[in-house]
């Protein structure tokens, strides 16, 4: 019983390692044009082929598009701008988000 529970302590710990490392500057694009998951899919494709992008979160109801970069690297507007624009839509907003 005593080992059981020591696996089950020790695969919780490594289980809460990955968000304890810190993450980069995340940055939120306000999209136009996003209507399906298909667009989402689309927009991610893109965004992620950019150097140092972690994570790509987006929401179709709203046009957010939130890209998460690694430790250290930011996001240029305009390579942002242009990678929207060659996914087939329109970057309306870029600001970053604060931690």
């Amino acid at each position: 019983m005593k080992i059981i529970r020591h696996s089950i302590a020790a695969l919780m710990l490594l289980l809460l390692i990955p968000t304890a490392q810190a993450s980069g500057p995340s940055y939120a694009l306000q999209v136009d044009g996003l209507a399906c998951p298909f667009c989402a899919y689309g927009i991610e494709k893109k965004l992620s082929s950019i150097e140092g992008v972690d994570d790509t979160q987006v929401n179709i109801k709203t046009g957010e598009v939130i890209v998460i970069m690694a430790e250290g690297a930011p996001l240029a507007e305009d390579l942002a701008r242009k990678k929207v624009k060659d996914a087939g839509f329109t970057l309306r907003a870029f600001s970053r988000r604060s931690k």
